[in-house]
């Protein structure tokens, strides 16, 4: 990616904000939120989320007269690269900002872009994602949870499952079946959480947090003109979600990944792990691995042109998960640390990496379901037999 003397001065100015921001009032939440570390700060880091706001960070690539910046890829990869080197925490608005947002912009009512974008933009408002259930995991074209029309209202009936910070989100946006089976007949709802109807569970993780849950509709209500799109069209309108998942926030989340690996780095050096000739090979091709990680996502999105990966994205997601995954195993090895006892107990960051990495292959969707986009919606080969 070609950047001008212009990108160079947008650098500049993101390099400022976030030094000013990060070593003044927000100086203590600098480094927290990452992942295995989601738990943390979260009063902190949703005053975090309204400065972003203040601050005109928010909507980046987003139409001007929906309250964005309109700016080029090129500098929202600029934005997202100097977040993640300033040791920015955690987004809490990830899934507003970058999941939602954009899908409002792509399919909602000019009513629902006026009720919701406001809010996504300024950080006061946080969201969840209600795709999984117990046994529509990967399947999502299995998902069972019901939502039936009464007038002017839905009425939802079911259980979602890993879903990421619904113990703090404002609204979740809902998957549900309201006809037929399998893809057809599902629809996409913007429910409220706040509700009598809706019970959230935490989840323990491996980690010994809980930042992701389980959560219940019974009899949770929400209005008729929440349903983005058409009914029965949710299918469409999830798959498209998904792809704005897979945007320009890839590469500040490689960032993290380079931090990550320095660590280790660092740790392989002070220890004499380097001595090592394997473990040096490995680190060396963890490196490597981590370009083509970068080389692969800036591809990806200037194909794409609006910066929204299509199917393609299921390529970067089978290399990033993989690659992470096994920089987790990497780390325990350098540092020889191995997690023997069961929680709750206090994780080293080697081992906390190691156990948080060993979910990257299957949440945003699992390399098995990957592959069979690859294969079978890219390269064109035979579908898989039911």
């Amino acid at each position: 990616m070609e950047l001008t003397a212009d990108d160079e001065k947008f650098r500049a100015e993101v390099r400022a904000w976030l030094h000013a921001n990060l070593h003044g009032d927000f100086a203590d939440v600098v480094g927290t939120g990452g992942p295995g570390h989601e738990h943390e700060a979260l009063d902190r880091r949703r005053e975090w989320e309204r400065r972003l706001g203040e601050g005109g960070w928010t909507g980046l690539g987003w139409p001007q007269d929906k309250g964005g910046r309109n700016l080029s890829l090129a500098r929202q990869v600029i934005f997202h690269e100097e977040y993640a080197r300033a040791g920015a925490p955690g987004r809490l608005g990830h899934m507003s900002e970058q999941l939602v947002g954009p899908t409002l912009l792509a399919f909602g009512t000019p009513d629902q872009q006026r009720r919701f974008l406001p809010g996504i933009l300024d950080g006061s408002v946080l969201w969840c994602q209600g795709y999984s259930e117990p046994g529509a995991g990967s399947d999502l074209a299995g998902v069972r949870t019901r939502a039936v029309r009464d007038g002017d209202r839905y009425v939802l009936d079911g259980q979602k499952v890993w879903t990421s910070l619904a113990h703090v989100a404002d609204w979740c946006f809902v998957l549900a079946r309201t006809s037929g089976t399998r893809h057809a007949g599902l629809s996409y709802l913007l429910v409220p959480m706040d509700q009598p109807g809706v019970t959230v569970r935490p989840i323990a993780q491996l980690t010994g947090t809980s930042e992701f849950n389980e959560v219940f509709f019974d009899g949770a209500v929400t209005a008729a003109d929440n349903l983005v799109g058409e009914e029965g069209d949710g299918w469409r309108v999830a798959m498209a979600t998904l792809a704005f998942e897979r945007g320009v926030a890839t590469l500040g989340q490689q960032v993290g990944f380079a931090r990550e690996l320095d660590a280790v780095v660092e740790r392989a050096r002070s220890n004499g792990a380097l001595a090592d000739p394997v473990l040096r090979a490995r680190v060396v091709d963890a490196w490597i691995g981590l370009e083509v990680l970068r080389c692969t996502a800036l591809r990806t999105l200037q194909s794409a042109g609006d910066g929204v990966p299509g199917l393609e994205g299921s390529i970067s997601k089978l290399q990033w998960a993989r690659w992470h995954r096994d920089l987790g195993e990497l780390a325990v090895d350098v540092a020889g640390e191995l997690v023997t006892d069961g929680p709750p107990y206090e994780l080293t960051d080697a081992q906390r990496l190691f156990l948080y990495t060993r979910a990257d292959t299957i949440y945003g969707g699992t390399d098995e379901v990957q592959r069979t986009i690859v294969a079978e919606r890219l390269l064109g080969l035979p579908r898989e037999r039911a």
